[in-house]
């Protein structure tokens, strides 16, 4: 209808009306006085105290920084890290100023049982990784299936590598491969979560005969304070020879190179190198030389290898190495071959 008031009107109206009541009891009625006497004095006294915790969590927070950056400095940390740790120290005591001013000026009696109810939970499910890691650092410090120095691999990540440390929440690994293709440790550092290692399948690089092995490397480290000596796998060395070649000459070749460049490894060890052999095709033999190597010196004791046998090949007349029927890409077929043919 026309002789209505419409309802943003009537709102203002009531407005309008509560501040010329509140006037009228302010300056009329003696609320002035009271104001002053009773809430002035109140929100003053909590003012005051709220500026005074600033300035003491000020004070608190520049001292705390300061020790803190200069101990790490002194301990060989960067500047980067001495910031990400004043930063957290920062957060903390802003959140505890504004917990502690809210519940001085207001009344979180609600607010706390809410926080009660959910507050629980939602801790749980935020730190569920962190505890999670913290048991796992414990069940790897207690049952020790690798320890600092191994060499793991993490077969779901396509990773290897040299374990450096194990802390509450990581074990910290050097990677071993990925920027080269070999099995050297390339000096980048790899964190692993901690809570990971509960569902992730580990393979330790340690020796075949483990407890007996440890036995021998105590007792041969007991004076220089070792607890364990250096891991020893098993390494093949393949190599396809004619059929035409003097098969006694080439386990000849093998193992006498083998022996020299692992002598040490099979005076430690007591395991000898053997042959085992196989035709894969017909392209000549499979002569497959296994001896022990160590873990983290293997791309080493390979190259090695490969060099005595190659030599030793190159001056025996007996043994030749079998290759496809195309040579190679610039000379498709043996000049020896190719002379034959235009012979003929």
């Amino acid at each position: 209808m026309r002789g209505d008031i419409s309802m943003p009107r009537k709102t203002m109206l009531i407005f309008i009306a509560a501040i010329i009541t509140i006037g009228m009891w302010y300056y009329l009625l003696g609320g002035r006085s009271l104001l002053i006497d009773v809430i002035t004095e109140y929100y003053t006294i909590k003012f005051i105290s709220a500026l005074m915790l600033f300035a003491g969590l000020t004070m608190l927070y520049l001292i705390i920084s300061s020790l803190i950056k200069s101990a790490m400095l002194r301990a060989g940390a960067k500047e980067g890290e001495t910031l990400m740790i004043n930063n957290v120290i920062k957060a903390m005591l802003i959140l505890t100023g504004v917990i502690s001013i809210l519940s001085d000026w207001f009344s979180l009696g609600a607010l706390g049982s809410v926080f009660a109810a959910f507050g629980g939970m939602f801790l749980g499910w935020s730190l569920q990784a962190p505890i999670t890691g913290i048991a796992g650092w414990l069940l790897i410090s207690l049952i020790r299936p690798f320890s600092v120095g191994d060499r793991v691999q993490l077969p779901s990540y396509g990773l290897v590598g040299d374990v450096v440390a194990v802390t509450p929440l990581y074990t910290i690994l050097n990677q071993v491969g990925g920027s080269v293709g070999s099995e050297e440790p390339v000096n980048r550092t790899i964190l692993i979560p901690n809570a990971m290692l509960f569902n992730t399948l580990i393979i330790n690089y340690t020796p075949k005969e483990q407890e007996k092995l440890i036995e021998q490397f105590r007792k041969k480290f007991e004076r220089s304070g070792t607890d364990s000596g250096p891991a020893y796998i098993l390494d093949e060395f393949v190599l396809r020879i004619t059929f035409d070649s003097d098969w006694d000459e080439a386990e000849r070749i093998l193992l006498n190179a083998a022996r020299e460049v692992t002598a040490d490894i099979i005076k430690a060890t007591g395991q000898e190198p053997y042959i085992r052999a196989d035709v894969s095709d017909w392209y000549g033999v499979f002569m497959r030389l296994r001896f022990m190597t160590l873990a983290t010196e293997r791309p080493r004791i390979m190259y090695e290898l490969t060099k005595r046998i190659i030599k030793a090949i190159q001056a025996s007349d007996k043994v030749d190495i079998a290759i496809p029927y195309v040579y190679s890409l610039k000379r498709p077929f043996p000049i020896q071959h190719i002379k034959k043919i235009d012979k003929s």
